[in-house]
């Protein structure tokens, strides 16, 4: 994988900021898009622009046929069975919502359990949070280890009969973790419950079967793959989607309305009211041709060798903490002694380079790590080992400024 001729086919990394050469590595953020999906997207409002599923016009058909094509490409990316699994969202963190307020809701009872991790996103902490709320259920989760993983052995005691959901994401946005979520789902299927996985962070950066997973939900964003934002995709087993009811209601998700009641058209749409994000899909459907292009496997491997030189970089800083496992997904979470992360983040700005600084929106987490904050630089498939190289400069620039002043 060559990495500096990829890059070349992202518009917005041309430039600089602040009188440097922009060095983004905030992807775990949003990632940037390349041309082919910009072009897609283009495209689509330039010449064919319309509504799906309503007009027998040729814009009409040319949009749904985008639309739907997008739909069958996901299906084909994630290895789902078929594409009526495949509902599209405005996000990982509306799939979630779904699955919490259509599944959660009708299936658990005050005597029931939820099983989470301290690492999620606020987005699969939250939704549970308020379903154990409404229906009694109880909220627990599975303990880390020093370096922020999991043992299996903890999640056996964890999960119980009581257990109907456990929720884990495959990869942490804050620790890089690689959670071994099909094994995960293994013992909560033992135990009778369903497992969701939240692919947000795993989705962009390696291969994922959802078959081979055997998730029974898997929930991830566009905009962290290279596609554009406001789309997402909710995979969810036939068997499970077919029983669940919608939670937005509207047109094009019904098949009858009468004055007292309504009835809801087949999957995937019954889930899908409203104009949909037509040129969110469209724009996804590319980003997963750009990632094809390229190959998942190579991807994976490109940016896990990445990240173990940046943490192999930042460990001759001194007074830098790093935190998470030594073999993770690509991206590195630190601190440097006695400078707050927004200053970190402040500094390396006016180098032009982007990195993260805050909670992450993983405020359990943080308060595991003992710190209010940390700062994350985070790599995708157009980075490079000169980024890494001038995120370590800007750090050490970063220390010498702050030692001037204290």
């Amino acid at each position: 994988m060559n990495a500096k001729e990829i890059k070349k086919q992202f518009p917005i990394l041309d430039q600089q900021v602040n009188g440097n050469q922009l060095v983004y590595l905030d992807s775990a953020a949003t990632s940037q898009k390349p041309v082919k999906v910009i072009e897609a997207i283009d495209d689509y409002y330039r010449r064919y622009n319309s509504n799906v599923h309503r007009g027998v016009h040729t814009l009409g058909t040319l949009a749904t046929d985008g639309y739907e094509g997008a739909r069958d490409k996901v299906r084909a990316f994630i290895g789902a069975k078929a594409r009526e699994e495949i509902v599209f969202t405005r996000g990982t963190t509306t799939a979630l919502n779904l699955v919490a307020s259509s599944y959660g809701r009708d299936n658990l009872t005050a005597d029931d359990e939820i099983v989470i991790t301290p690492m999620e996103h606020h987005s699969n902490i939250i939704p549970w949070q308020q379903v154990a709320r409404v229906t009694g259920a109880t909220l627990k989760y599975i303990p880390l280890q020093a370096d922020g993983t999991i043992d299996l052995a903890d999640v056996e005691k964890t999960v119980t009969e009581k257990t109907k959901i456990v929720s884990v994401m495959q990869v942490s946005n804050v620790l890089g973790t690689i959670n071994p979520v099909k094994e995960i789902g293994e013992i909560a299927h033992r135990n009778g419950a369903i497992m969701v996985v939240d692919g947000a962070q795993s989705t962009p950066h390696m291969k994922v079967n959802v078959q081979d997973l055997n998730c029974d939900f898997f929930a991830f964003s566009g905009h962290k793959m290279g596609g554009p934002t406001g789309i997402g995709v909710l995979y969810g087993k036939k068997e499970l989607l077919d029983k669940m009811e919608p939670i937005e209601f509207g047109g094009e998700m019904i098949d009858f309305v009468g004055l007292q009641e309504s009835t809801w058209k087949e999957l995937p749409w019954k889930f899908e009211g409203g104009t949909p994000i037509i040129a969110g899909a469209i724009g996804l459907g590319a980003a997963i041709d750009f990632l094809n292009e390229i190959g998942l496997e190579e991807i994976e491997k490109y940016e896990h060798e990445l990240a173990g030189y940046a943490l192999e970089r930042l460990s001759e800083i001194d007074g830098m903490t790093i935190y998470g496992p030594k073999h993770r997904a690509g991206l590195v979470t630190f601190n440097i002694d006695d400078v707050h992360p927004h200053d970190v983040a402040t500094v390396l700005d006016t180098e032009g380079i982007a990195v993260r600084a805050g909670h992450h929106c993983a405020q359990p987490l943080m308060k595991w790590l003992e710190v209010s904050a940390t700062a994350r630089a985070s790599f995708y498939v157009y980075n490079t080992k000169e980024d890494v190289d001038a995120l370590v400069a800007g750090l050490v620039k970063t220390k010498e400024y702050f030692g001037d002043v204290f």
